[in-house]
């Protein structure tokens, strides 16, 4: 059993999800956030806190640097306001693509970010696919990283896809590919090897895949699309090697500058996609994304930590639970 005696509260970012939240968890979200005529973010909590949980909501975009300032400045107000825990959901982790030197004189950009929320206040961080996990160990609190495949496979499962390779778009995401391979029971991985330029963002080239993809039909895995470049890349290049059809699963759909261009005139046939970040209506419409909500996620993984109860155990799918 949980206490009702929680706070929800949200920034500008993605006051959807938030109320989505807490229209399932039966409680009201405060919205704190105005901003002063010369651009200052204000934040006004009018709901008493005292010796209360306080969750707030606030993925890192978009505008990825107010969000994370309304995200300090929210638990600043709340450890102000003698919160007795405040946790910091950042569904969406910005900066999170920088955690270490991959080159001399840069700045390990997602540590700095970390320690600075630490540093406002949070008692604990929860994130969705954070895109390292060891960036868990860029802060002293608890960090809890959860899945967005407890959200994104029911609705693959839903295609009744046969003859199923899962496929990484690059080496780092085998252990993702793997996972989901044995969650939908797939015959096979694939990955797709790429170049990619460190003097240009974004910019990435398909050079070989590992895996039989020929008369396939391949799910391709990621934790986000940005500009679309690397996964959009590998998706022609699986169906340049004869794949059936190729569809992507996406925890972050950010969908930068042309990205939706580009899904439509990609091999892609659908891209799935949560609502971690607010998405544009474009996105939400085009007749090639489908969207699911992580709140039922998110929910849950509050309904825990007010009660104690293991996440692990509960919110991270295991083979045995998809068939």
């Amino acid at each position: 059993m949980i206490s009702n005696d929680f706070l929800l509260m949200t920034g500008r970012s993605n006051p959807k999800l938030a109320f989505a939240v807490g229209k399932i968890l039966k409680k009201e979200v405060c919205e704190p956030i105005s901003v002063f005529s010369d651009g200052e973010i204000r934040v006004r909590i009018k709901n008493n806190m005292r010796r209360r949980h306080v969750y707030i909501i606030q993925p890192t975009s978009p505008r990825p640097n107010d969000a994370i300032m309304e995200l300090i400045l929210m638990i600043d107000a709340a450890r102000r306001g003698s919160a007795s825990e405040i946790i910091a959901i950042i569904p969406y982790f910005g900066y999170a693509r920088q955690d270490r030197k991959e080159m001399s004189r840069v700045p390990i950009s997602a540590a700095a970010v970390a320690s600075m929320i630490e540093y406002a206040g949070a008692n604990r961080i929860l994130t969705i696919d954070i895109h390292s996990e060891q960036q868990e160990g860029f802060a002293k609190c608890p960090w809890d990283n959860i899945y967005g495949s407890y959200s994104l496979l029911p609705e693959i499962k839903k295609k009744k896809l046969t003859n199923l390779v899962v496929a990484s778009p690059d080496k780092g995401g085998v252990v993702r590919a793997t996972g989901y391979a044995r969650l939908l029971s797939a015959e096979g991985i694939a990955i797709v090897y790429k170049e990619r330029d460190l003097d240009i963002s974004n910019k990435s080239q398909a050079l070989s895949m590992v895996g039989n993809v020929k008369d396939k039909n391949v799910l391709v895995v990621d934790d986000m699309l940005d500009t679309g470049g690397t996964l959009l890349s590998a998706a022609d290049f699986i169906k340049s090697r004869g794949a059936k059809s190729v569809r992507a699963a996406v925890t972050h759909g950010l969908f930068s500058g042309e990205a939706l261009d580009k899904v439509d005139k990609s091999a892609v046939d659908e891209v799935i996609v949560t609502d971690t970040v607010t998405l544009r209506e474009e996105v939400i419409k085009h007749p090639k994304t489908t969207v699911v909500s992580v709140a039922p996620l998110l929910s849950s993984a509050i309904k825990h930590i007010e009660s104690g109860e293991s996440l692990s155990s509960d919110l991270i799918l295991k083979p045995s639970e998809t068939q």
